[in-house]
């Protein structure tokens, strides 16, 4: 039984999609089966990984119309990444549940048809805390939360950890926070440092030790429809990720890494 975790923040532009794409994409490459389920109705993590979010049936006929996602699913170049697509006909999916029953639970109920075939599900939601992200951390065993190293940094975060709450009182005992990672860090930036320090403060052993930088490869990579890995392995991005799916790994007990050797050393030149 695989585990599912929802990348989930309420703000956009902190790197939720980012995550999801080159998280999946890393925990691939290390022969790690993984699903990316694109709960977004914009489609970036459906078109971040090289497909056309107009071409094919998506989420949205998963939630709506009770369709199998095995059918649904679409493999990508990365033989161990597979992804459920999203439509922006996902916009009015909201409207179209409210009045069914466990419409809190749709995502969950359809998830759980193939849980058993991989070893982690990505979910990507939307910058919102609406229905369809509701449904996410309902489905999710943990809640993962990317906070960009910028001002206003944790504004809004009080109200996603308060969701969160409430979702773990009545809907899903089980959710966990994965972790907070913190994401667009510029070393060169004083302003950068002082969210981190304030971040690992307020949050301590909640904050993941892998920090993403701010790297051109990452922001130029869902142009060409490839994950960091794939588009540049030896980029500061790749190797971020790649530090980040160890420490997942490792966080879920899946892997045998020491501490002295959990991170591969970044160059700063990259």
């Amino acid at each position: 039984m695989g585990k599912t975790i929802a990348i989930a923040n309420q703000k956009g532009g902190v790197g939720k999609t980012t995550t999801a794409i080159n998280l999946g994409g890393c925990l691939g490459v290390l022969e790690y089966k993984t699903l990316i389920v694109d709960a977004d109705p914009q489609a970036n993590a459906t078109s971040g990984v090289g497909l056309d979010p107009k071409n094919s049936r998506n989420i949205y006929d998963c939630l709506i119309n009770e369709i199998n996602p095995s059918e649904l699913i679409i493999n990508t170049e990365n033989p161990n990444l597979d992804i459920l697509p999203s439509h922006i006909d996902l916009v009015g999916a909201e409207l179209e549940m409210i009045n069914l029953p466990k419409r809190e639970h749709m995502l969950k109920m359809a998830l759980d048809k193939i849980k058993d075939q991989y070893d982690f599900i990505l979910i990507d939601c939307s910058p919102s805390l609406g229905l369809i992200t509701v449904n996410a951390l309902t489905a999710a065993d943990s809640v993962m939360i990317p906070v960009q190293c910028e001002y206003f940094a944790l504004e809004g975060l009080g109200k996603l950890l308060n969701t969160i709450k409430i979702v773990q009182g009545r809907l899903n005992p089980e959710l966990e926070i994965e972790g907070i990672l913190l994401t667009m860090y510029d070393t060169r930036l004083r302003l950068a440092n002082q969210v981190v320090e304030e971040v690992k403060t307020h949050f301590q052993e909640l904050v993941f030790d892998t920090v993403i930088h701010r790297n051109t490869k990452l922001g130029e990579a869902p142009s060409y429809g490839e994950t960091i890995v794939m588009h540049d392995a030896a980029s500061k991005g790749s190797i971020n990720y790649l530090n980040f799916a160890r420490e997942i790994l490792q966080k879920n007990n899946l892997t045998k890494i020491g501490n002295d050797d959990k991170f591969i050393q970044i160059n700063d030149e990259l």
